[in-house]
């Protein structure tokens, strides 16, 4: 690319969006121009997120208010990611396109939330108990992990929720291969980041350090979306049963799936298949040891591994939640949208040591 193009970011305080301005600050394509805060406005950036003290000089928090002009100042051409709740992503998204329409200014968009995942305001509003708040949006936006859907689409994104990343990149070439019966088992744990910034009972340190705890088994709302990509990998409907944990860490996921094969096979002839599947994506990776949280953090990697015994599976899967799980999921959309290379500003090691 000539020019770096300008990314404004939605709901610019929390740890997604810490974690974008991360990946963003020395991007060869992409610049932040903008970070859009209602709790923050005013306040510079380097103060929510101290880590970022130096990458994003004089970058400063500002109000949904100022939104239009931050578009309009882009010029020509602005990337635009929300890293919002659910709920305030689709309005804000919708404002900043129709602020980009009006300007003349070529917009791309890519939603981290959760508002535009499915592809009907009824899909959506089964899951979240709420009126969707902007359906008239929804056809424009297409939700997937990136691994599984080649080229941009000629649609803004919508990313999955870090769960669903971590286990449809497990399951995907299982189903897509027909190496399994379509009923899979998950348990998964992530760490305290994917609750978000602001504190509750559990994700307060006391309440989860040292501490292991299922939560909403069997009706968390990524369940859903696993359900989604797995049958469009499969064609066909895929059962899943899902049980999440809050783990004592900070950072990352770790997936375990249990599925039934359709005839034995060993597990390196299952790597090899699942290999040969992801051939080209340079983010995944099948290792043959199950892999550790630690080898992830900090990088937009997801490793696999498989164990069986007679027709019984079982997969892993580990990524970084706030990485692979979302804003580096983000920026591979991004280089999709706008013709950067696949790993333009996600080939940072790890962190090994945290």
């Amino acid at each position: 690319m000539s020019a770096r193009i300008p990314v404004v970011v939605l709901g610019g305080s929390g740890y997604v969006a810490g974690e974008l301005l991360r990946l963003l600050a020395h991007h060869p394509g992409f610049v932040p121009a903008a970070v859009i805060s209602a709790s923050q406005s005013g306040a510079a950036v380097a103060a929510a997120f101290p880590h970022l003290r130096g990458a994003l000089p004089g970058l400063c928090f500002r109000a949904p208010e100022d939104l239009a002009a931050a578009i309009e100042e882009a010029g020509e051409a602005v990337a635009i990611v929300s890293a919002a709740p659910h709920g305030a992503s689709a309005p804000l998204l919708d404002a900043a396109l129709a602020a980009a329409r009006r300007a003349g200014v070529k917009g791309r968009a890519v939603d981290v939330s959760a508002d535009f995942r499915f592809p009907t305001a009824e899909a959506w509003e089964a899951i979240y108990r709420q009126p969707h708040p902007r359906p008239e949006r929804i056809e424009e936006f297409f939700c997937g992990v990136p691994e599984l859907q080649p080229g941009a689409n000629g649609h803004h994104a919508a990313h999955p929720g870090c769960f669903t990343t971590a286990v449809v990149l497990a399951a995907a070439p299982l189903v897509a291969l027909g190496l399994i019966e379509p009923q899979l088992q998950v348990s998964a744990v992530t760490g305290s980041t994917g609750s978000g910034r602001t504190p509750a009972q559990t994700t307060h340190h006391p309440e989860r350090h040292s501490n292991l705890v299922a939560y909403q088994p069997l009706v968390h709302r990524h369940e859903a979306e696993m359900r989604m990509l797995l049958a469009r990998a499969s064609g066909g409907g895929v059962e899943v049963q899902f049980v999440p944990h809050s783990g004592p860490f900070a950072r990352g996921i770790h997936a375990t799936l249990h599925a039934r094969l359709v005839e034995p096979l060993a597990a390196p002839e299952i790597a090899r298949r699942v290999a040969d599947f992801y051939a080209g994506a340079p983010f995944v990776e099948v290792v043959e040891r199950p892999p550790h949280l630690r080898e992830v953090v900090g990088t937009n990697r997801c490793l696999l591994s498989y164990a069986a015994r007679g027709d019984a599976l079982a997969g892993f899967a580990v990524l970084d939640n706030l990485v692979k799980g979302a804003a580096g999921g983000a920026v591979q959309w991004m280089n999709r949208q706008w013709g950067c290379a696949e790993t333009a500003g996600l080939e940072q090691a790890g962190l090994g040591w945290i």
